[in-house]
């Protein structure tokens, strides 16, 4: 027993030794100046946080570096089409009210549902505050950009009245059914009822609003398409692919050999995109709305992932 306790014990400190405390230290005091919280608050929150080592783990192995062979299994399997249309069954109305206050479709609305948490069943099981903690003070490739969310997510548990030793949430700090950072949280979550609060964690009406309107804000065309998949000519030579913001006309690309299946004006702006297969390469054009779902996420499989789930659950719906 006593040998137990010892490892514990070292095991304990190598964890604590992780952590910058200097860095910490700087948050503490620049947090409590700039928003009028005192430095032992803010102090007595951080204590409660601990240092998660997988977490550090997890982010260098992300989903988004496999080929797209594999990412695509993650989602595209009948039970999560099922789990998508029992979803859509129970919040039909709420879906089609906030599509038609936003314009934006329910397709992509269903798609970043089911990709981000399984449509609510899978919201994260890391508690909000040691995932921050972690990477913000010990995970220096990103530390910046965490700092910021673990400030973020302090301020928005004194907003919105949740308590920061219970939200849960994903390895990376995301939060409730449409897996919002702290700052997206903050700058994007929307009661679907008026005057009411933005539980992302428990209603999935906010979820579906907030969703709604996060790619609203970020300009999404009511009523455009998303992406086209391509037929290419046998004697095609793939140009390469291209950012996911469109900027090249259709017309250059078919001029080249490479036809959509949509039927598309040819002055229609897109991004030539390429994903890999297990034998060869499967192209697509990438759409306005293509990109829009990018901010969600930066990355084209995950556009591409949440394009054809909400397609396929839709579909007779």
């Amino acid at each position: 027993m006593k040998r137990i306790f010892l490892l514990m014990m070292l095991l304990s400190q190598l964890s604590v030794a992780q952590i910058n405390e200097t860095s910490k230290d700087e948050f503490v005091s620049r947090f409590a100046r700039l928003h009028g919280w005192t430095t032992e608050e803010v102090n007595d929150l951080l204590s409660r946080a601990v240092y998660q080592p997988k977490i550090i783990e997890k982010m260098e192995r992300p989903a988004e570096g496999m080929p797209w062979y594999r990412y695509r299994r993650i989602f595209m399997k009948e039970e999560r089409y099922e789990a998508g249309r029992a979803f859509y069954n129970t919040y039909k109305e709420v879906l089609e009210s906030v599509s038609d206050a936003t314009g934006v479709s329910v397709n992509a609305m269903m798609g970043i549902l089911g990709v981000e948490t399984y449509y609510g069943t899978r919201k994260g099981s890391y508690k909000v505050l040691d995932a921050l903690y972690t990477l913000a003070f010990g995970y220096p490739k990103r530390a910046r950009f965490f700092t910021r969310e673990l400030e973020e997510f302090l301020l928005l548990t004194r907003e919105e009245q949740l308590d920061v030793d219970e939200v849960e949430g994903s390895y990376a700090g995301a939060i409730g059914y449409c897996q919002f950072m702290p700052s997206s949280y903050r700058a994007y979550a929307k009661s679907y009822d008026k005057g009411g609060t933005r539980d992302l964690v428990n209603s999935p009406e906010d979820a579906i609003a907030s969703v709604a309107n996060y790619l609203k804000v970020h300009r999404w065309k009511k009523g455009e398409k998303v992406a086209s998949s391509i037929i290419a000519s046998p004697d095609a030579a793939s140009p390469g692919s291209t950012r996911v913001r469109p900027k090249n006309s259709l017309s250059q690309y078919e001029d080249l050999g490479f036809m959509p299946t949509e039927d598309l004006d040819p002055t229609t702006l897109v991004a030539f995109l390429e994903f890999e297969q297990e034998s060869g390469k499967e192209f697509w054009y990438g759409l306005h709305n293509f990109y829009v779902i990018t901010r969600y996420n930066h990355s084209p499989l995950y556009a591409l992932a949440v394009y054809q789930l909400g397609e396929e659950v839709m579909k007779g719906m």
